[in-house]
């Protein structure tokens, strides 16, 4: 896995040298951030399956602001918010909804997103007002969605990593190294 990401992921010095980059400063290009383990990589799950469910087109931005305050690995809390998409958000938040009705009672119904037929701007500002009108329920459950998913990343991420190691030890047990 450690192999995978060393690959795929950008080279913290390449964006050392990017100009638009020297605005962060130290907090984006800390080491601690680019340093895939066990912890950074739950952090990291975590952050971004919390982060995806967040409406419009900020998660990534809310991922890398959470990653710098958790220490969770950048790319890879950067990369899990790819989860909710247009092709997942309708179901999700579907979900969300239907958490949140039963948490807080019934809402008016779930109805679909409206379409981006007028451009960005247009669609954004249509898009918060289907947010508005399904109310509370979505709200509190997009809420309890995301802590959920975020624990059960964190805690699949950790077991999984143990489970790995335990295996890799195990192996080379039995090569006698």
């Amino acid at each position: 896995m450690r192999r995978f990401f060393r690959r795929w992921s950008p080279d913290i010095e390449t964006f050392r040298q990017q100009p638009w980059f020297s605005w962060l400063g130290s907090h984006v290009l800390h080491p601690r951030l680019w340093q895939l383990n066990r912890r950074s990589a739950a952090r990291a799950v975590a952050i971004g399956l919390f982060c995806g469910l967040i409406p419009g087109p900020i998660q990534m931005l809310s991922a890398a602001l959470a990653s710098v305050l958790w220490r969770g690995f950048l790319p890879l809390s950067l990369a899990v918010t790819l989860y909710s998409n247009p092709l997942t958000i309708v179901p999700l938040y579907a979900l969300a909804y239907g958490i949140g009705e039963l948490l807080v009672g019934r809402g008016h119904g779930f109805t679909l997103p409206p379409q981006p037929h007028n451009g960005l701007m247009p669609w954004l500002g249509e898009l918060a007002l289907w947010i508005q009108g399904l109310g509370a329920p979505l709200l509190v459950g997009l809420v309890v969605l995301a802590v959920l998913l975020a624990a059960a990343g964190y805690c699949v991420v950790i077991l999984g990593w143990r489970l790995n190691v335990a295996r890799a030890l195990a192996a080379r047990r039995r090569r006698g190294s």
